[in-house]
């Protein structure tokens, strides 16, 4: 029974792991709704950017001292943080 439970554990190790590189791959989402047109545009381009960081990183082999790896980072931020702003003004009307 140890056995199994053994194997079990490290197949939900793997399928944790593998959706964390799948989503990490496909950068921030866009979850500002269409109420707030300039946010969500302001969220596809992060989008965007992150996408375009994303293959700068895989051209160069990932050799870029880690900054492309930071600017990502930043990238997601901003995006969290466009949604907390419209979250904000929808709780204010």
């Amino acid at each position: 029974m140890s056995k199994r439970i053994w194997v079990v554990a490290i197949a939900l190790c793997a399928v944790f792991a593998l959706s964390a590189v799948l989503f990490a791959q496909q950068g921030p989402r866009v979850t500002v709704g269409e109420k707030h047109g300039n946010m969500r545009a302001a969220q596809e381009y992060i989008q965007q950017a992150w996408l375009k960081v994303d293959e700068a990183q895989k051209d160069n082999r990932y050799n870029l001292g880690g900054h492309a790896g930071r600017a990502k980072e930043l990238l997601a931020q901003a995006s969290e943080e466009i949604k907390l702003s419209a979250e904000t003004a929808n709780s204010h009307h």
